[in-house]
């Protein structure tokens, strides 16, 4: 069976990991937003491919969800001391593989090569493939004017309010080699609980992703990121409140609209279900929360037999 999953962010990676627990690697393939890739102090940095990479090669730092485990800061530090920005913290471990990746990019390689040769050094087993080698940036649209995501998210603390999103870059970019042909031929596709806005959509947005998605005839399951009105980790739900929409777990489902052909709720948004099956999807309700490496195979393991059950 295999599987393609959609990917952003720290609850991106978890599942990403539950999945690759689950399902052997040649039948895994990572697809992961690169909206939030920007340029900071020269080097050329991939926050979401970093966070998926890491987390399923057993190094990211377990309590924040993304970095590097025992990371230090001497640069940081340094960096400070002579009066640099320091908004966006980039430890000892992880500058290098920023230096190694801009190195790579400035001598002409792609950014799907380059996680590819990442990925083999890391032991990192399933394929994990950037949706696009073309640069696209998502910019956060809000009352103080349109900010890159990063400018958002970090350095202002996702304060300003949203009024809406777009995608600089993105009507010339094209997936990445392998994009298309996973979706193809995958059995069962899976957006993972990312942030629908900018880490879920970005990927959709990308010439040809959704086409294609719609053309296969498997079963496509979504995991809401959303739970009891609150998101796990991020700005989803207040993006959904000042968008004039109240966060839940069915308004996550309208979000995807007619993609889906199921979904995955936790069990505290049970009032949701009925609802949610009146948008004529599949449920699946669980405990969504993913704590522990073994809760996030579990997951995994339940979307699986979930979408095995879903295929005609």
């Amino acid at each position: 069976m295999n599987i393609v999953a959609l990917a952003g962010g720290v609850g991106g990676a978890k599942l990403s990991e539950g999945l690759a627990q689950s399902v052997k690697p040649d039948n895994l393939t990572i697809i992961v937003n690169t909206g939030d890739d920007f340029e900071h102090l020269g080097l050329k940095i991939s926050p979401d491919v970093d966070t998926v990479c890491y987390t399923l090669a057993g190094i990211a730092d377990p309590e924040t969800g993304w970095g590097r485990a025992g990371e230090t800061w001497n640069t940081l530090s340094v960096l400070i001391e002579l009066g640099g920005p320091d908004w966006f913290r980039l430890g000892d471990h992880d500058l290098g593989t920023h230096l190694e990746r801009t190195r790579r990019l400035d001598a002409g390689e792609s950014l799907s090569q380059i996680t590819q040769t990442f990925c083999h050094v890391w032991g990192v087993k399933p394929s994990v493939i950037p949706m696009s080698d073309d640069p696209v940036s998502t910019q956060v649209i809000t009352d103080e004017g349109i900010l890159p995501f990063q400018e958002y998210f970090v350095h202002r603390q996702c304060q300003p309010h949203v009024t809406g999103f777009s995608f600089t870059g993105i009507d010339v970019a094209r997936p990445a080699p392998g994009v298309l042909e996973s979706i193809l031929r995958a059995d069962l596709v899976v957006l993972c609980p990312s942030n629908p806005w900018v880490s879920i959509d970005p990927i959709l947005a990308v010439s040809g992703i959704r086409e294609i998605l719609k053309e296969n005839n498997s079963p496509i399951i979504a995991v809401s990121p959303i739970i009891g009105g609150k998101a796990v980790k991020g700005p989803a739900a207040k993006m959904y409140t000042e968008l004039g929409i109240p966060p839940s777990a069915r308004a996550v489902a309208q979000h995807y609209g007619n993609l889906l052909t199921g979904f995955v709720v936790d069990r505290i948004d049970a009032d949701n279900a009925l609802t949610i099956q009146q948008l004529g999807l599949q449920i699946l309700m669980t405990d969504t929360i993913m704590t522990t490496s073994g809760e996030r195979r579990r997951l995994a393991e339940e979307v699986v037999e979930f979408g095995l059950n879903l295929i005609n």
